[in-house]
């Protein structure tokens, strides 16, 4: 399935748009896609997972938003609709964040949650 940001179950910020522009401009591999996933571990439960792929499997949802594509799969979907994936840069560092509505908790490092 094929989405705009605006209409998608899962969105990307504008921030976090660019930043992946940025990383698939220096792996020098314009066919690349961010992947979101979700698998279970990390301090809370669930943890959040990103990555590259060059192209959707089966199942696959895409998000769109000013040139770049984030993919997830039906699975992870089922924990992530209705979140938006942003690009945080603070005084610990710079991160890929997804602030996620279905949440109850969620570690300090912001990369696992439980629902």
């Amino acid at each position: 399935m094929n989405a705009s940001t605006s209409n998608s179950p899962v969105g990307l910020s504008e921030k976090a748009a660019a930043r992946v522009a940025e990383l698939i401009k220096m792996q020098g591999n314009p066919d690349l896609k961010l992947r979101l996933s979700v698998s279970g571990g990390g301090c809370s439960g669930f943890q959040y997972g990103f990555d590259f792929a060059e192209k959707p499997e089966a199942g696959d949802i895409e998000v769109n938003r000013d040139g770049v594509t984030m993919l997830v799969d039906e699975m992870s979907l089922l924990y992530v609709i209705g979140s938006e994936v942003d690009y945080v840069e603070d005084l610990i560092g710079a991160s890929f964040q997804v602030k996620n509505p279905n949440a109850t908790a969620s570690c300090g490092c912001g990369s696992s949650f439980s629902v």
